[in-house]
């Protein structure tokens, strides 16, 4: 793949990525774990799918039952990530959830300096800092003007962030080792793992046969395919481009959102999430830039 290419899927990988705010405001019965539920049901009958397509049956049930510790452990984060997502989506706005899943980048470097002893530059540690500033301002009018829904959507969706950044620090430490296990099985592990969690919370099931077909589209247009796209751009891109690209995912969702559920960003979400944004995206802007004088020496 080259390069102009894998950029060019990265932008569709976040515009699908990007229309689980909208599509889940179109729900008309199905509320909170059955959300979830549908979702990963048919992510994982998606990846079943797509899985066996691009390793073949019996490699990938061979590479399901020899899966190392590392395996399963991404499978565990993959489930958090799928889980929290939607539930943080029925409690909070979709520009909320968002810009805390763009926090990310910032918790992998954070975990990557202590598991994984990388230096963190001064820029990062101002991101860091930016980051945390901008949160604390979209979430300190919601603490006095919507009492604790928001406040615990919040704590829900940090959950996405936090089990991403074990996931990507994990998967750097397996790839160091003398035998790097497959990771793309972990994928599914954590559709089956969270759909097998919710069901039991969201029994009995209530969504209606609309509310179905949306969830199915959600769970393979939303996640699946893209999710196997972004695993085969990120073989070209280096990593820094990835992250910045996965940024126009909250820009997306946000304009999504608003456009197609009449979801309008509060002053303090917008201004929040610029700080949030611009600190993300000048971090890893600076990380990309230098890297290529490196690259052409």
């Amino acid at each position: 793949m080259t390069h102009r290419r894998a950029v060019l899927v990265m932008l569709a990988v976040t515009l699908l990525w990007s229309t689980a705010g909208v599509v889940t405001r179109q729900l008309e019965a199905a509320r909170s774990f059955e959300v979830t539920f549908w979702r990963s049901l048919f992510n994982a009958i998606g990846l079943v799918v797509l899985l066996g397509w691009l390793r073949g049956p019996p490699v990938l049930l061979q590479r399901l039952r020899s899966g190392g510790r590392s395996m399963w452990v991404s499978g565990l984060c993959w489930c958090v990530m799928f889980t929290a997502f939607m539930v943080a989506m029925t409690l909070t706005t979709v520009a909320n959830v968002l810009v805390v899943m763009a926090t990310a980048p910032l918790f992998t470097a954070l975990l990557a300096r202590f598991a994984l002893h990388h230096r963190l530059p001064a820029r990062t540690w101002l991101a860091i800092i930016v980051a945390g500033a901008g949160i604390a301002w979209m979430y300190g009018a919601d603490i006095s003007a919507a009492g604790g829904q928001h406040v615990l959507g919040t704590l829900v969706a940090l959950g996405v962030p936090l089990a991403a950044a074990l996931n990507w620090t994990l998967i750097q430490h397996d790839a160091r080792g003398e035998t790097p296990s497959d990771m793309l099985p972990a994928l599914l592990i954590g559709a089956v793992l969270s759909a097998m969690a919710t069901l039991p919370l969201a029994w009995p099931l209530q969504a209606s046969g609309t509310d179905v077909a949306w969830l199915a589209a959600l769970g393979v247009g939303q996640l699946a395919i893209p999710c196997v796209m972004a695993v085969t751009a990120a073989r070209t891109l280096a990593a820094p481009e990835v992250a910045l690209l996965a940024l126009l995912e909250v820009l997306f969702g946000v304009v999504w959102a608003w456009l197609g559920a009449g979801e309008a960003p509060s002053i303090a979400v917008i201004g929040g999430g610029a700080l949030v944004l611009g600190a993300l995206a000048t971090n890893e802007l600076a990380a990309l830039l230098n890297r290529r004088p490196t690259a052409l020496r």
